[in-house]
């Protein structure tokens, strides 16, 4: 088999040591421009799940490596003068330089024919003279240059900047630095990787690196190789105090933007890309030769194991791909917390230790509990403090999980942080709860939540989304709904809210079961718009609302809120999310008028903020309103716009804001995953000052308390969890071994409050042990080098 491969980076030279190593008879040629002891970088991380891969796939290499690590197990966050340290994470870094020194050594010591100093011929070439070319040549990869259209690459240009160095301050663990500067906040992330030095980048938002001056450092050309000197001479002025008397190192160190590279495809004939050539992922959540190296063992086990090039690379890509997919998800999660560092500079230490350390979602409430309890159990007990201290909840005694806090949003206490959401059933008659919503409704407030909320409830016939759409226009609405209410507060220490919305130019719709957001194949009645724009092609083209509309529809919801008072709903929640008619009003797609109520933001607001309040004016108890935080198309609501919006709510009273996003148009690509809206209650909650409920793809307790404890969001809205599991907060209390007042089993559910037993057990074990150890304390190895007399 002929292979060409261009690139001899540690990607490159990786693949081809592996698949030589596999079936030596094969004939590897690598293209590399630079010379063999050109390197751009300082240190390289692995962490042990990549180690174990390269330990397995080439012996020789992973020795090689061995003798050269750094190790260490501590992250250390140096914050408003106080270092917060959380061990048990495990690293290994070494010289970039070394490594590739060992990758060429060992292609040598097989026969790859490694070509330094040399241009690749063009890629139509290769293709047609080999069996194989791989394009191992990173980002700026002319490989995938070549072939655009078959790769089909995005390049997503990111707003901070942030250089490469080195240092010959050896730290003892990985650090960050968060300093705030004149010029506003900068961080460094930096880390050890041999006995003589670190990495130290250095990184900040474009703003903040603007108001510096860096910018006018950069604006020059640079010859190959150049750093930008000036800007590293204010680098070192900034960062003194850390330096503590020790140089900076460059090593073509200039400014740089990242930039998130995603391709359609990684496969193109038999041409493939691998590592930076393929994708990108930031650096704050391990490094791109990582990724690389895994990549390259990947394609040679393939390669070996299948018949031909084609079904090869077929199964590279069903492997390796979601994998990246998944790293690139993590990876996007920190890059726009640290875009993004500047509205959690408020937090004290504890909190933001803690959110540094669970910025991508990877690394959660129990993860770390495992890696260093003792970390875990200072935040939590900083946490129940702090509460207290501002006012959301009662002094209590010893710890609990933070979902299982109380929360005190206006006058009403809820004892603990979870919401039942708002979900629609679609199973009324003529508006009215029935049965099935006494089951559901009160089901989910005995399974222990703090606070259960109705589907959306419609303010007038025409209102309904569906047929099968509950409403509070009628006295009957309202009996069947004080019935619910009744038995949730005898039964139960579950508070329950009351969503109030007009469905707008999503009405007149089939049941979600037969069709969501189909229109009805008879029996249609006229829906309403702020403009005459449909939903999507299928739907109904709305009548704009006339002036005289828009008080009969305001003067509805009065009239609901004045039931849903008399019924007892502890809270209530005004819907301007997902499409309906405020949330129309709101989104720049679906409203194109011309008057004082389009046009602006602050003019598609005014109607949705003039129901809200003449709602107030008749509703005494706590109230909410839902939004939309984006609408996931180009040219709708956008994250700031929702800062915005939520500004607006809390400027006229809401105590609470509760973040989703999206369903304003058919066409809409939401970028869905775990927790995918968090990142929008994060931003309103720590740039508005305002509480948020956090909701959308939160489905496990262990995303509840890392939301929480982080201060990402004040409460957390469960959806079909709850579907799946009614009981789903005593069920989560249950598994975290918690039995306090934040999670009140039913008197008659009491003796089923512990987890019952599974199968078979071994049984109690023996002891064998004459003097008994105790609990293994947290590792909190710190990186101590050897230097060669």
């Amino acid at each position: 088999m002929r292979i060409a491969v261009v690139g001899g980076g540690p990607g490159g030279l990786y693949f081809s040591a592996l698949t030589k190593q596999l079936d030596p008879a094969s004939e590897i040629t690598v293209w590399e421009r630079n010379a063999p002891d050109d390197t751009f970088g300082f240190g390289v991380v692995f962490s042990d799940e990549t180690l174990g891969g390269i330990e397995h796939a080439d012996r020789a290499v992973y020795e090689a490596m061995q003798r050269e690590f750094a190790r260490w197990d501590d992250i250390d966050v140096h914050y408003r003068g106080e270092v917060l340290t959380s061990g048990g994470h495990g690293f290994a870094a070494m010289s970039r330089k070394r490594l590739l020194q060992i990758l060429q050594e060992r292609c040598a010591d097989l026969g790859v024919d490694v070509r330094f100093r040399t241009e690749a011929p063009p890629v139509n070439e290769l293709a047609a003279a080999y069996d194989l070319v791989l394009g191992a040549d990173g980002l700026n990869s002319a490989v995938r240059r070549s072939r655009a259209e078959a790769f089909a690459p995005t390049l997503d240009v990111r707003r901070c900047k942030y250089m490469w160095l080195g240092t010959d301050l050896v730290f003892d663990a990985f650090k960050f630095y968060v300093e705030q500067t004149p010029y506003g906040v900068m961080q460094i992330h930096g880390y050890p990787f041999d006995p003589t030095g670190s990495t130290f980048i250095v990184e900040m938002h474009d703003d903040v690196w603007l108001r510096a001056g860096f910018g006018a450092f950069a604006d020059r050309s640079f010859a190959p190789g150049d750093s930008d000197h000036e800007s590293i001479a204010l680098v070192c002025e900034l960062f003194a105090d850390v330096l503590g008397g020790h140089q900076i190192r460059a090593n073509n160190s200039r400014w740089i933007s990242f930039t998130t590279l995603r391709t359609e495809s990684w496969v193109d004939g038999n041409v493939v890309l691998l590592g930076d050539a393929a994708h990108t992922a930031h650096f704050s959540i391990g490094s791109g030769t990582k990724l690389a190296m895994e990549d390259a063992l990947a394609l040679a086990a393939c390669l070996a194991e299948e018949p031909d090039v084609k079904a090869a690379l077929a199964a590279y890509d069903a492997e390796r791909r979601p994998v990246v997919l998944s790293t690139q998800r993590a990876a996007q999660a920190s890059l726009e917390w640290f875009e993004n560092l500047g509205q959690y500079v408020h937090q004290e230490p504890p909190q933001f230790a803690f959110n540094i350390m669970t910025r991508s979602r990877r690394v959660t409430y129990d993860n770390l509990r495992l890696r260093d309890p003792e970390f875990v159990a200072m935040v939590d007990d900083w946490f129940a403090d702090h509460e207290v201290r501002r006012g959301v909840a009662p002094a209590q005694r010893g710890t609990r999980p933070p979902m299982f806090t109380p929360f005190r949003l206006g006058d009403l206490e809820l004892a603990n942080r979870i919401v039942v959401s708002p979900m629609d059933m679609y199973v009324a008659t003529d508006g009215l709860a029935n049965d099935f919503h006494l089951v559901h409704l009160g089901g989910k407030a005995l399974g222990g939540a703090g606070l259960v909320m109705t589907e959306m409830v419609c303010v007038s016939p025409e209102g309904r989304i569906t047929l099968g759409c509950t409403g509070l226009y009628a006295d009957a609405h309202e009996a069947a709904y004080r019935r619910i209410v009744d038995f949730v507060h005898g039964s139960s220490a579950a508070k329950i809210g009351l969503q109030l919305g007009h469905s707008g130019r999503k009405g007149s719709t089939r049941l979600m079961w037969e069709g969501i957001d189909e229109p009805l194949a008879e029996g249609n009645w006229e829906v309403f718009g702020p403009s005459p724009v449909a939903y999507s092609p299928a739907n109904q083209v709305p009548r704009e609302l006339t002036r005289p509309d828009l008080d009969r529809i305001r003067d509805d919801f009065v009239a609901a809120a004045e039931r849903g008072a008399r019924a007892g709903f502890d809270l209530l929640e005004l819907h301007c999310a997902h499409g309906y008619l405020l949330s129309s009003f709101i989104s720049p797609i679906a409203n194109q008028r011309t008057d004082d109520y389009g046009g602006s933001l602050d003019n598609r607001l005014r109607y949705p903020l003039e129901v809200f309040d003449a709602i107030k004016a008749v509703w005494e108890r706590p109230t909410t309103v839902r939004i939309s935080a984006t609408d996931w198309v180009e040219g709708g609501i956008t994250a700031s716009d929702a800062v915005v919006v939520a500004r607006a709510f809390a400027d006229h009273g809401v105590d609470a804001v509760d973040v989703s996003t999206g369903q304003v148009v058919k066409s809409e690509r939401p970028a869905y995953g775990r927790s995918y809206q968090t990142p929008y209650a994060d931003q309103i909650r720590n740039e508005v000052g305002v509480a948020v409920i956090a909701v959308g793809a939160i489905s496990s307790y262990d995303d509840v308390n890392s939301v929480v404890l982080a201060g990402r969001a004040d409460l957390c809205a469960i959806g079909r969890a709850h579907l799946y599991d009614p009981q789903w907060t005593l069920h989560a209390a249950a598994e975290q071994d918690y039995a306090g007042s934040g999670a009140r089993w039913p008197d008659p559910f009491r003796a089923g409050s512990r987890r019952p037993q599974g199968g078979r057990t071994d049984g109690p074990k023996p002891r064998l042990q004459l003097i008994r150890e105790g609990t293994p304390a947290t590792a909190h190895t710190r990186y101590r080098p050897h230097r060669t007399p």
